[in-house]
């Protein structure tokens, strides 16, 4: 009598999740089913990471619920965060004298952006100018005096524009001031600019590193461009049916929407 053929193991060693869109469902919960295919994967022997566009202070009240104690890649890589600890790990700040300059350049062709800004820390608030309008239910702190954005170390800047999508805003901001900041756009509303070469690959391979984990074993979910540079360097990367087409031309692979457990698909299929 043969004997039965075991399962077979689970192919990754690292599982990278974006946030919003991606792990969290549209009122921005995390489903059962969901908590409890990446549960399986861990006890299959992987690690689950979070790698997000949101800053540390945006972040750690998710990964509190979520009862994570791991490492998170937080402010679209700048960060490296130790959810148990509470403790930032590292930290990449914004040249505020080049992103003053990637402003000026930028509003020289498309006229006055509305600003916002992340400081840099555990505590780094968020400061949000005239005009700019926060997408959700996220603390925030409003200025007027356009000096009060540079009077301390950034990760980053947010702009919107008055008139220009996303994407058109996203365009030029490339072309205008792409050789002073990393231009992404990470949501609805969400363009950013970061210190040059900041991704969130750079911050997943040096949390990757620490865990003693490598590309090759890492499977990654997103939806925005800003998850580009992760999928590139992941061994395989996954779209959500949400995801914007950007993201979607260079995904391995499409799941199914946040709202639909998309993660839980792939994760569930993986672990046969």
């Amino acid at each position: 009598m043969s004997e039965p053929v075991p399962a077979a193991a689970f192919p990754y060693r690292l599982v990278a999740t974006d946030l919003d869109g991606t792990l969290l469902r549209s009122d921005d919960s995390v489903s059962q089913r969901t908590r409890e295919a990446l549960a399986a994967a861990t006890e299959a022997g992987a690690a689950h990471i979070v790698v997000t566009g949101r800053a540390v202070p945006w972040t750690r009240h998710i990964l509190d619920d979520l009862g994570y104690d791991g490492l998170a890649v937080c402010g679209q890589g700048a960060q490296v965060y130790d959810a148990g600890a509470h403790r930032l790990l590292t930290s990449v700040t914004l040249d505020r004298q080049l992103a003053g300059v990637a402003l000026a350049k930028i509003e020289a062709e498309t006229g006055p952006l509305y600003l916002a800004a992340s400081r840099d820390g555990l505590e780094g608030e968020v400061l949000v100018g005239p005009g700019y309008e926060v997408h959700g239910a996220l603390p925030a702190t409003p200025f007027t005096d356009a000096s009060d954005l540079w009077s301390a170390p950034l990760n980053k800047i947010y702009v919107q524009h008055p008139t220009l999508s996303d994407d058109e805003l996203a365009e030029v901001a490339r072309r205008t001031a792409g050789g002073f900041v990393t231009v992404t756009m990470a949501g609805a509303g969400i363009v950013e600019l970061l210190p040059l070469g900041l991704s969130k690959a750079t911050g997943l391979s040096l949390a990757a590193r620490r865990l003693g984990m490598k590309a090759a074993e890492t499977i990654a979910f997103g939806d925005m461009p800003n998850d580009i540079p992760m999928f590139g360097w992941a061994a395989r990367g996954v779209a959500m049916a949400n995801a914007h087409a950007e993201l979607k031309a260079v995904a391995d692979e499409v799941t199914s929407s946040n709202d639909e457990d998309g993660i839980a698909v792939v994760l569930e299929r993986l672990l046969g």
